[in-house]
C-alpha cells in the first residue's frame, strides 16, 4: 500500500496529537464541552466545505490524487472536511491553553506585587 495517499490524514492527526496534551496538562477544556465544539465549528465548516465544492467543480482548486486517500463525499475529498474540522480544534486548543496560562500567571503576577508591597 502506498502511504503517500495518506499523507493528508496523517498530518491532520498528527496535529491533533501535538495539541492533545493542551486538553490534558494545560486543562484548556475544548474537548469537555463538546456542544461549545461543535457549535463553534458548524458554521466555518459548512461555508468552507461549501466553498471548497464550488471551487473544484469550477476547475479553481484541485488536490493531488497522489497524496489524498481517494475518499470524497461528492467531489470534495475527505481529507479536506477532516482538515476544516482539524486545524480550528487545533486553534481553539491553542487559544484556550494560552489563555489559561496567562490568566494563571496573571494571577500569581497580582499575589507577588502585593507580597511585595506594589499593589493593592
Amino acid at each position: 500500500m502506498d502511504l503517500d495517499r495518506f499523507q493528508y490524514l496523517l498530518l491532520m492527526a498528527l496535529c491533533l496529537v501535538i495539541t492533545l496534551p493542551l486538553e490534558i496538562l494545560v486543562g484548556a477544556r475544548v474537548w469537555a464541552q463538546p456542544r461549545r465544539l461543535l457549535t463553534a465549528l458548524a458554521i466555518p465548516v459548512a461555508v468552507f466545505a461549501v466553498w471548497d465544492v464550488i471551487a473544484i467543480a469550477r476547475d479553481h482548486w484541485t488536490y493531488n490524487p497522489r497524496y489524498v486517500s481517494g475518499w470524497e463525499l461528492g467531489n470534495l475529498p475527505v481529507e479536506e472536511l477532516v482538515f476544516f474540522v482539524v486545524v480550528p480544534i487545533c486553534g481553539l486548543l491553542t487559544y484556550e491553553a494560552v489563555r489559561r496560562i496567562l490568566h494563571e500567571w496573571g494571577d500569581v503576577w497580582s499575589r507577588l506585587r502585593r507580597l511585595i508591597g506594589l499593589g493593592r
